[in-house]
């Protein structure tokens, strides 16, 4: 996408200017995407972007500026603008360029740039919708859509790296509104991977509207949640969302270098109860999260985070670990290339263990089952977090027994840790968004059920 000799005199430019490093960042990015609201189509989208990112380094200070051109003259003025702000008085040369090359984990058979399936993904939404409707006829509502993108990246730097990569995304996002007279409850899942339109052919279009539709009349009924401290069960999958805002935020670099964290300098200490063990792995096949490389090219790892309720490591990216001293895990990212990386999350969660749900059923005299996550917000300093349950049934004696409306969670990172002490066997991965510093990205949250002892509870009692 950019001549290498273009890349070679644009970054030896900024080097000549005082720079550290330099790095060029490049991108084509195309989408599509298609939404039915009320059984008929109502929007069809598609685009293509493209531009370059430079990102530079004087010390620990970050300089970024970005570009739609691939002309020698415009990057080379938009480095000098950058450079103007910091100049130096030292001449360095990049390397020669080697083209890097990796194993790629992600097969992909229906890409976008040969997309032929616009018929078959609405009809997937068509076969969604119908099922949700035939669920009850308080089902006044489906809204469904279907999204895949394809973005290619090439990376230079001032180390000498050049290296690219194809990146394939598909989401498909089911939503089911029940009412009963003037009341409205709703049902959502928005499953996705990193690969091509054959997503599909892993998930029942029918089951899908029949799961989003049961949500929405299940809460269409539900009593008021109580209030005040008690145990929780959160559910398996969409559940790890509450360790990915309450916590993996607080073990990227981006926080802990400046000290914004808790957990800073907490490494090799008991962070959380011993049954805890959490990862962020960048290598599972296909899943929503997953990255060959990272956005600053460098290959993507598993990285154990908790080990045995004890902080192992942080996610750490170039600038990260040059502030902090670790060494970088491949969790530079960046939204596109209006945006410098920063560290990030890739599919981050808690590992499974070996309880079953009656067994931390049965430790509960009252409480709540939070089968289903939502969404929340989070004071990323101290980890304070409120966080939506999307599904929640109360427990009596150890019995789930009818369900619940309008329930929230309250706490913090640090402490929800340590409140944990029972992780289930039903391990699940769940899609979703995460936006910071660096844009949004596409990360996964996951984990088993697991027993909290004590949170507090926001309810309608």
């Amino acid at each position: 996408m950019l001549n290498p000799n273009t890349a070679k005199t644009v970054i030896d430019h900024a080097l000549f200017l005082g720079a550290d490093f330099a790095e060029l960042f490049v991108e084509h990015h195309q989408s599509s995407s298609v939404q039915l609201i009320s059984a008929e189509i109502d929007k069809v989208n598609s685009g293509i972007d493209f531009g370059i990112g430079i990102r530079l380094f004087f010390g620990h200070k970050v300089l970024y500026g970005y570009t739609n051109s691939t002309d020698e003259e415009e990057l080379k003025r938009v480095t000098s603008l950058l450079a103007a702000k910091d100049k130096r008085d030292q001449i360095l040369t990049a390397g020669s360029f080697d083209l890097s090359r990796y194993d790629n984990k992600h097969s992909c058979q229906l890409p976008l740039s040969q997309d032929t399936n616009m018929a078959a993904k609405i009809a997937f939404l068509r076969q969604a919708d119908q099922a949700a409707r035939a669920e009850n006829e308080k089902i006044a509502q489906f809204i469904g859509s279907v999204a895949q993108r394809e973005q290619q990246i090439e990376i230079f730097n001032s180390d000498g790296l050049h290296i690219g990569d194809t990146r394939h995304y598909t989401r498909i996002s089911a939503n089911a509104v029940a009412q009963n007279g003037s009341e409205q409850s709703t049902g959502y899942e928005a499953p996705g991977a990193f690969t091509g339109w054959e997503f599909n052919t892993h998930l029942d279009a029918q089951k899908l509207g029949h799961d989003v539709a049961q949500q929405a009349m299940v809460k269409l009924f539900a009593d008021a949640c109580p209030s005040g401290e008690m145990p929780v069960i959160i559910g398996n999958g969409f559940g790890g969302v509450i360790f990915h805002e309450a916590c993996g935020h607080l073990l990227e670099t981006t926080s802990v270098a400046k000290k914004a964290s808790v957990f800073y300098d907490k490494m090799g200490e008991m962070i959380a109860n011993s049954v805890v063990s959490a990862v962020d792995d960048g290598t599972m096949t296909n899943q929503w999260g997953s990255i060959n490389i990272d956005d600053e090219g460098m290959e993507t790892q598993r990285t154990q985070l908790i080990k045995d309720g004890k902080l192992t490591s942080f996610m750490v990216d170039r600038m990260g670990g040059l502030k902090t001293g670790f060494e970088r895990t491949g969790s530079g990212r960046r939204e596109s290339y209006k945006f410098a990386p920063t560290s990030r999350m890739r599919n981050t969660f808690i590992e499974p263990g070996t309880s079953t749900l009656d067994d931390m059923l049965a430790g509960v005299e009252r409480g709540i089952y939070a089968k289903k996550m939502g969404g929340g917000s989070v004071q990323p300093g101290t980890g304070e977090f409120n966080f939506a349950v999307q599904e929640a049934y109360l427990v009596e004696n150890g019995k789930i027994t009818k369900p619940l409306k309008s329930a929230t969670l309250i706490s913090t990172g640090p402490k929800v840790l340590k409140e944990i002490s029972m992780i289930g066997n039903d391990f699940a991965l769940a899609a979703g968004m995460c936006g910071s510093v660096s844009g949004s990205v596409p990360t996964t949250v996951g984990q088993a059920a697991l027993k909290v002892d004590n949170i507090l509870v926001g309810g309608g009692n």
